[in-house]
């Protein structure tokens, strides 16, 4: 069994934000999967995905703190700053962490540890609504 959909995913801020429970209820299928794997896409160069910790907020705001301090925003010798002094930051950190995830489903469910959850990892101040690609492969 193939599945595969795209959602669109509201607009937010800047910063880590759970998404898990917008992924899972988009594919209800999965229920029906006794093993199989679903793979999450975003169609876009300044966000990324990322799968962590999902009880504690203060793990969101270190994140976001962390990828700030790290990558910060208009760099003296950026040249990609087309669409402001957000934009090849929110690149470079995109690139750091992923595009995609790949996670395993097992008895119609997903197969995540305890304290993992989705997340969007939106790296610019107003990145608008985005795009994920969820197709999931099983029997």
């Amino acid at each position: 069994m193939v599945i595969q959909k795209e959602i669109v995913l509201r607009p937010r801020p800047r910063g880590f934000h759970l998404i898990s429970g917008e992924i899972f209820p988009a594919v209800p299928e999965i229920k029906k999967i006794k093993a199989g794997i679903m793979n999450i896409f975003i169609k876009h160069t300044s966000a990324s995905l990322t799968i962590n910790e999902n009880v504690s907020p203060e793990v969101r705001t270190d994140m976001e703190n962390y990828f700030d301090k790290l990558v910060p925003d208009a760099l003296p010798y950026f040249e990609h700053t087309l669409e402001g002094p957000d934009d090849m930051s929110a690149h470079i950190k995109s690139s750091l962490l992923d595009f995609s995830l790949t996670i395993p489903i097992t008895n119609g469910e997903p197969n995540l540890g305890t304290w993992q959850g989705i997340f969007l990892c939106e790296h610019r101040n107003y990145g608008g609504a985005r795009k994920l690609v969820i197709t999931v492969y099983g029997e």
